[in-house]
């Protein structure tokens, strides 16, 4: 065993927590900054330059493109003949905040995040472990490499928790549930396509949930109907649905 690893496992200070990342992710972290930021939520989080606070807010936008381009390579392969709407359909059954949520729970974040209870609703408090799963990759990602990341993603995470074929039989309709969520409670609720930004392709999809003329959700497709159900299921995130 290399003398760096032997002393973070059974001589630092932290080699407790070395030791519950180990049982978790397989493997001994290097960067262990990285990995306490990806499970620090913003309600516990200081300020440290400029505003930006030193939550795993960044590391979530990062691993969300890093989990995004694993999971689409991996669709690619998997199904050579089925055209794009199919592959970005599934992408989002297997990357969408319910599904995260989930897998968080049972690889044990909840026994990792911080957060202030007394600032997070009870609802919310589902999407803090989707949003640490994708702030782990990130961390994984500048701890490790994209190599690294992605054969641990998918030996480790999809092979051994996600069973995609079962997705892809499965029908997660954001949007019917959006509007029955309304209707129960007396909600007004609206699909506006609105205009793409400049430079972006004429083929795009922008489409807006609007709950009692407040936009909500957005959603960004070169198919409609995916687009809607993007913004349908962001909507149904922000309001813990």
């Amino acid at each position: 065993m290399p003398v760096r690893r032997f002393y973070k496992l059974y001589l630092s200070p932290s080699r407790k927590y070395v030791k519950t990342l180990k049982n978790l992710l397989g493997f001994v972290p290097g960067n262990l900054s990285l990995y306490r930021l990806a499970f620090r939520h913003k309600s516990v989080a200081q300020n440290v330059k400029k505003g930006v606070k030193n939550s795993n807010e960044r590391l979530e936008f990062l691993g969300d493109a890093v989990l995004g381009s694993v999971v689409a390579e991996v669709l690619f392969k998997l199904y050579p003949y089925k055209d794009e709407g199919f592959l970005t359909e599934l992408r989002s059954k297997i990357v969408n905040r319910a599904n995260l949520n989930q897998l968080g729970r049972k690889l044990g974040f909840d026994k990792l995040v911080e957060y202030d209870n007394r600032m997070i609703s009870t609802t919310r408090q589902g999407s803090l472990l989707g949003d640490a799963f994708e702030a782990l990759v990130g961390a994984v990602y500048l701890d490790k490499g994209y190599d690294f990341t992605k054969n641990f993603l998918i030996n480790h995470i999809i092979k051994s928790h996600i069973d995609i074929h079962t997705l892809e039989q499965t029908e997660t309709n954001f949007k019917s549930k959006l509007i029955e969520w309304c209707q129960r409670h007396g909600k007004d609720i609206t699909f506006e396509q609105i205009t793409n930004l400049e430079g972006e392709s004429s083929k795009l999809f922008t489409i807006t949930v609007n709950i009692d003329g407040e936009a909500m959700g957005q959603g960004k497709e070169f198919s409609k109907k995916l687009a809607e159900k993007l913004a349908a299921e962001k909507t149904c995130e922000a309001l813990g649905i």
